[in-house]
């Protein structure tokens, strides 16, 4: 009974709930009103919130795509401070100055802290003065630019930064194109989110091109004003950051009115910018900015060997250097401006010959070089490379060899012919002179006394003489030895002179002294290049003394230096296929050679004429004016006694 009762009331639900009021139907048909009113009025929204949304995919589509086709052929940005994809490295004279090869010249990197103030702030006036408040762009100076730009149907105004700049010099071509421009803006984005201002403005004073083949403001301080950008005055400073705009234009070397001019805009520049005051600006205008002296600007042959050795120093290590070396601007162009002299005043007939010569000190550091007469025509260096006999500039060795034998200069030795074993050559011309001592004998070069020397002192002894002094190479055995025909470049013929300078040390050549990477970190320093004793100084000292007397009375007279005591061989091989004077004064060894690439017989060219006179040339252009003391005239006894008597 209980489950048919329960059935009832179920179906009694059922009917009750199916029966609605008329006034509950009219409230959920205002309801149903109402939400279609609603869906019918933000409709409109969301058709136009998915047209954005379609819209805007695509445009990120677009602008993907867009930034694809500008970056496609951008340079890596890490490669920042790399140039021809591989190291970059600085050269410095040893006194600092970038060396100049062939008007190019890049300056070693300074730091912003290294430079005054006044620097920095007078690049800042005229290129960029909100540097330090922008993003890596001006928009108000890029919607001039585009102004300009749409005006005249092209890109003539870029309304660039100083990291536009960095990045265009850095990684771009100078093409005025939008798609260039569009490149200089995303990598000077890029500049801005990796390093600081400080680091970019450090970079792009040491990469900009001021002009006259100056890269960066160190080069460019030294090219105008022979001094570090370390030391520049306001004035200089100014100069400098004028010349930024158009360097070819502003450069003081060729167009000082127009410099000065840019120059005074620039002090202007820095009054608006309050970086000076006017009192400042005006005591700047009235002090005149002197130009240095032209620093001399080509040494190729010096350049290619430095690179040699700096790449084997650096073998291993993947940086950017900065190397300091040996080079003397001063005694390269002594040995450029002798070595023309030379030749003029020398008159043999000499145009169609090579030469080259070498200058070191007495530790061996290479102080200037020059491997030809035309590096554009032949980049071989005959300094370094060139192998040829030097003749009698051998000698000295075998006189050396016989002094620590217990010989003297003022021993005595038979000049006549002379036969060993088949070998018999002969004087200079088949002059003899009979009994004379060694000193004569190397004096007038007379081979048949030396071969008399080299016999009784022994050819290996005159071998392992020549070896300790430095003497690289082979040496033969045979009698010629004393003769010089064992082949030697003149590097290495003035590293085996180069104990007669310095008292009898056997040194290391070497045109590096320090290479350091441009974050700083040391990777090579030089310590020293005396290996060893070569020979007692007492024996140094009688050769040199003879050598001495070479130049005052003998074959060496040309090589005469005014003021200087010079002691050096000549050197003359057969049929006069090479000439040479090795020697040294005031300190600088120097080597000349004369002859020809394919080794053909020069017109009776010998070592005292062309090659010392050369030899003299340079050395007295080289060496510091010399100091001459008046003698006092030795008091008169008498005179002192009158003189206090009356």
């Amino acid at each position: 009974m209980a489950p048919a009762k329960r059935k009832k009331s179920t179906k009694r639900r059922t009917a009750a709930r199916g029966r609605i009021s008329p006034a509950r139907r009219r409230r959920a048909s205002r309801g149903q009103r109402r939400s279609k009113a609603a869906r019918n009025r933000f409709e409109p929204f969301a058709r136009a919130a998915g047209e954005l949304s379609v819209f805007a995919f695509t445009a990120l589509i677009g602008l993907a795509a867009l930034f694809a086709y500008f970056a496609s052929d951008l340079p890596d940005p890490a490669g920042l401070w790399r140039e021809g994809g591989g190291p970059r490295i600085t050269l410095l004279a040893a006194d600092g100055a970038p060396i100049m090869l062939q008007g190019v010249a890049q300056g070693a990197p300074v730091k912003l802290s290294q430079l005054p103030d006044h620097v920095p702030e007078a690049v800042l006036a005229v290129e960029d003065r909100n540097f330090y408040h922008h993003f890596g762009a001006n928009p108000v100076s890029i919607i001039r630019a585009l102004i300009v730009n749409a005006n005249e149907g092209a890109v003539r105004q870029g309304g660039s930064t100083i990291t536009q700049q960095l990045a265009k010099n850095v990684f771009l071509s100078s093409d005025r194109t939008i798609k260039r421009k569009i490149q200089e803006l995303m990598l000077a984005f890029w500049l801005e989110r990796k390093f600081t201002k400080d680091e970019i403005l450090t970079l792009y004073l040491n990469r900009v091109y001021f002009g006259a083949g100056a890269y960066g403001v160190d080069a460019a301080s030294y090219r105008y004003f022979g001094k570090s950008a370390r030391y520049l005055s306001v004035g200089e400073a100014a100069v400098l950051a004028g010349l930024l705009k158009a360097p070819s234009r502003y450069a003081p070397t060729s167009n000082p009115e127009d410099s000065g001019k840019r120059g005074r805009l620039v002090i202007e520049q820095m009054v608006t910018a309050k970086f000076l005051s006017r009192e400042e600006a005006d005591a700047v205008i009235a002090d005149p900015v002197l130009l240095a002296s032209p620093r001399f600007e080509a040494a190729p042959y010096f350049v290619d060997y430095a690179l040699k050795e700096v790449r084997a120093l650096t073998n291993d290590v993947d940086a950017d250097f900065v190397v300091r070396t040996t080079f003397d601007p001063r005694v390269q162009a002594a040995a450029e401006m002798g070595l023309t002299a030379g030749l003029a005043m020398a008159g043999d007939g000499l145009d169609d010959v090579e030469t080259a010569a070498i200058l070191l000190d007495g530790e061996g550091a290479v102080r200037g070089m020059i491997g030809g007469r035309d590096y554009a025509r032949s980049q071989y260096n005959r300094a370094t490379q060139a192998k040829r006999q030097p003749g009698s500039a051998f000698k000295p060795f075998v006189y050396l060899a016989g002094v620590m034998q217990g010989e003297t200069p003022d021993a005595t030795v038979l000049d006549a012919p002379i036969d060993i074993g088949g070998y018999t050559p002969g004087n200079y011309k088949d002059k003899y002179f009979g009994e004379v001592t060694l000193r004569e004998a190397l004096v007038r070069s007379l081979n048949s006394a030396a071969l008399r020397v080299q016999e009784r002192t022994g050819r290996a002894n005159v071998r392992a003489a020549a070896r300790r002094m430095g003497w690289a190479g082979e040496l033969t055995s045979g009698p010629s030895l004393a003769l010089g025909v064992d082949a030697v470049s003149p590097l290495d013929l003035a590293v085996a002179y180069a104990p007669f300078a310095n008292g009898g040390f056997r040194v290391e050549p070497h045109v590096i002294e320090r290479i350091e990477t441009v974050d700083g970190d040391l990777v090579y320093q030089r310590k020293g290049s005396i290996i060893e004793e070569a020979a007692p100084a007492s024996a140094i000292a009688e050769v040199d003394d003879m050598l001495a007397s070479v130049v005052a009375w003998g074959t060496g007279r040309a090589a005469a230096v005014p003021g200087y005591r010079a002691a050096g061989k000549t050197g003359t091989t057969q049929e006069s296929r090479d000439a040479w004077f090795a020697g040294h004064a005031g300190g600088l060894v120097g080597v000349v050679w004369i002859g020809r690439d394919d080794n053909k017989p020069m017109q009776d060219v010998t070592g005292g004429r062309a090659p010392a006179i050369i030899w003299r040339e340079i050395l007295s252009r080289a060496l510091p004016p010399p100091v001459y003391y008046e003698r006092q005239k030795d008091a008169d006894p008498i005179a002192a006694v009158l003189h206090a008597g009356g």
